[in-house]
């Protein structure tokens, strides 16, 4: 009976932070929105499965290399992280000027996009901090207990994450279809978003090497 309980609550546990990590504004949401937005969600479904790519060696680093490593190194990674959003942002940019200036508006492959996703994954803090303050720890405290509760708490994850940032993705491509002012209006702002998020990366990660 006890055994059932906790792996429930370590379910649980799992997808409250799924959910979570999926509606909180960051570098790769966005640019999965800057995408449906560009070429519609059928392309961009597969980029939201980038976290398979990348968290596997994430984990494997904060659970048995990263507290040995510099703590600034996740800062060089933020560094890194916002210009590459920079830079994804300005590409949003030219598609919203093309638009305006109907102009054809470049769509990128799945395979594209997902390769844009896996890049801002691993220059993304996010996961790290995930993994070292929240799920790794989730995980070694039921993998202790008992083996199920640890893949039981990273599956919740998981599953729950992708299945809201897909929902997400459907809502937007929603509103891609309303027409091309609205579109070319939310083109605008998701280019907006990216490059305040790209510059937040670069300045805090900057002031606090600095320090």
């Amino acid at each position: 009976m006890q055994e059932n309980l906790d792996i429930w609550v370590y379910l649980l546990s799992g997808m409250t932070f799924g959910f979570a990590a999926a509606v909180q504004p960051g570098p790769l949401s966005l640019y999965l929105i800057s995408q449906t937005l560009r070429s519609g969600w059928k392309r961009t479904l597969p980029a939201v499965f980038s976290p398979l790519i990348t968290d596997g060696p994430i984990a494997v680093g904060c659970l048995f290399i990263l507290s040995k490593l510099p703590v600034n190194l996740l800062l060089y990674l933020q560094i890194a992280g916002g210009l590459f959003i920079l830079f994804l942002s300005s590409r949003a940019a030219k598609a919203w000027k093309n638009q305006k200036e109907n102009l054809p508006v470049p769509e990128e492959s799945s395979g594209q996009t997902l390769f844009n996703a896996v890049i801002v994954n691993f220059l993304n803090p996010g996961p790290y901090l995930g993994w070292s303050l929240i799920i790794g720890p989730l995980f070694l405290k039921g993998w202790k207990e008992n083996q199920i509760n640890g893949i039981i708490a990273v599956s919740g994850f998981y599953l729950t994450m992708f299945v809201t940032m897909i929902a997400i993705l459907l809502l937007f491509h929603l509103a891609r279809e309303r027409g091309p002012r609205l579109q070319r209006t939310l083109i605008g702002l998701s280019a907006i978003a990216l490059g305040l998020f790209g510059m937040y990366q670069l300045i805090t990660g900057g002031i606090s090497i600095l320090r």
